[in-house]
């Protein structure tokens, strides 16, 4: 009996073997995740969804299976892009939309707009928040095209906190009508350590990969000024040690530093934003090994056009002011930096993806954007351990690495700025080992 099943086992893997699909680029020059140079050019061999081989001598056919031939003509070679605070369900649809029509339309427009995501070379996400568990499910089973998505879950916040979306005249809580946003997992509130215990280990259940905790004042919210600190530490805690308790970690929402130290005390890992940030707090993130995800938020074209005189412009434009001196700050004391967009309700802004990438070299070399962009998003993502739902190594073109991969018409060192038109530039866009997109003639 062991025996007929051994051989069974056999029979099976040899089967598997024999139908593995194998992708083969010649003739690129590749940009690894690391380096501030291009490579000589290269040969790169995909089984399935890992890079098996990077050679310089052109490698032999595989006959083992379906290959596809790709001569890359000396193009770039790169890693899928990695945006580190996205919101893949609210970014692409106006508030309104969310606030007002069926659910069902609201998911089937973030089934849309995750497709446009990938198309535009961004092969993962991680989310910071909104109820993503079931555009996850999908794409991960083949029934939307879309990028890795590592959720957060419904943020976390405390009454009147960045996370409260009721109005005024909706209070007070009545606990057995939860608001809209919870009832569809937008957000969570919580009060007191033992409701964010609950929060928390509730979106570790769905599949949360992080906690995302709201730990100070927004600028899109109407109702909490930015200056102010949220939850207090000993809650902020129960957070951090109920998602400790699962082997991953907490990132928070928070600008001013209070807010980011108390946030810090508490054992977070990561702070999301982070714009009013001074030196005394960026070195006590250095010295505790806490990332900054940091946005490039400026008064420009990508700003959210909140009307002139109003408290979410005033609060819009303090941000803004501090965001050339968070970076200056961050890179003087060597604090993790990743990058993201945290695009909200704007179907528009959320096609300039790209763009608010490239503007980063008003502060960083093209090379150390794109490095911020894949490799070091990627270790970013390694925080969430056991946690992590696609285990591999992504954001390197390295032998045995995820086959996240980017063909780029150009060299994308010296112009970063080919990423800004990913329809034309863009030629081969490869997720876990599949072609979504591929305009080069291929031999099969």
């Amino acid at each position: 009996m062991f025996r007929t099943a051994a051989l069974a086992g056999m029979a099976a893997f040899l089967s598997q073997a024999a139908f593995a699909q194998v992708t083969v680029f010649e003739n690129v020059r590749i940009f690894d995740g690391t380096s501030d140079q291009l490579s000589q050019p290269m040969h790169v061999l995909v089984r399935d969804n890992i890079i098996q081989q990077i050679a310089a001598d052109p490698i032999p056919a595989d006959r083992s299976g379906t290959t596809t031939l790709i001569d890359g003509g000396g193009l770039t070679l790169m890693p899928g892009l990695i945006d580190a605070h996205t919101h893949l369900v609210m970014g692409s649809i106006p508030q309104g939309a969310v606030l007002s029509r069926d659910q069902n339309y609201v998911m089937l427009r973030a089934g849309a707009a995750a497709e446009d995501y990938l198309m535009r070379g961004f092969t993962t996400a991680r989310d910071a928040g909104g109820p993503t568990f079931g555009l996850k499910e999908a794409i991960d089973e083949g029934f939307v095209v879309g990028p890795r998505i590592y959720p957060s879950g419904a943020t976390i916040s405390q009454t009147s906190g960045h996370g409260d979306f009721r109005m005024p005249l909706e209070l007070p809580a009545a606990g057995d009508n939860p608001h809209f946003s919870e009832r569809y997992g937008y957000a969570t509130i919580a009060d007191g350590t033992d409701a964010v215990l609950r929060a928390t280990r509730e979106n570790l259940m769905r599949g949360a990969s992080q906690i995302k905790v709201m730990a100070g004042g927004g600028v899109a919210s109407n109702f909490d000024p930015l200056d102010v600190t949220q939850y207090t530490e000993e809650e902020m805690r129960a957070a951090v040690d109920a998602a400790a308790s699962w082997n991953t970690y907490v990132t928070v929402h928070a600008y001013t530093p209070a807010a980011i130290q108390q946030a810090i005390r508490a054992g977070v890992k990561s702070v999301e934003h982070g714009q009013l940030a001074d030196e005394d707090t960026i070195r006590m993130m250095a010295e505790n090994d806490v990332w900054l995800s940091l946005q490039p938020f400026l008064d420009d074209e990508h700003a959210i056009p909140f009307p002139e005189g109003s408290a979410n412009r005033e609060k819009q434009l303090s941000i803004v002011a501090g965001t050339d001196t968070a970076y200056d700050l961050a890179r003087k004391h060597g604090v993790k930096l990743a990058w993201g967009t945290d695009t909200l309700f704007d179907p528009e802004l959320a096609t300039k993806q790209n763009e608010q990438l490239t503007k980063m070299t008003r502060w960083f070399t093209p090379a150390e954007v794109l490095k911020m962009a894949t490799h070091d998003n990627a270790q970013l993502l390694q925080l969430s351990g056991p946690r992590n739902p696609y285990p591999g190594r992504l954001g390197v073109v390295k032998e045995g690495a995820l086959a996240d991969l980017l063909l780029v018409d150009g060299d994308v060192i010296a112009d970063l700025e080919l990423l800004d038109d990913p329809e034309a530039n863009l030629v081969v866009i490869m997720k876990d080992g599949k072609i979504f997109k591929n305009t080069l003639s291929a031999d099969q």
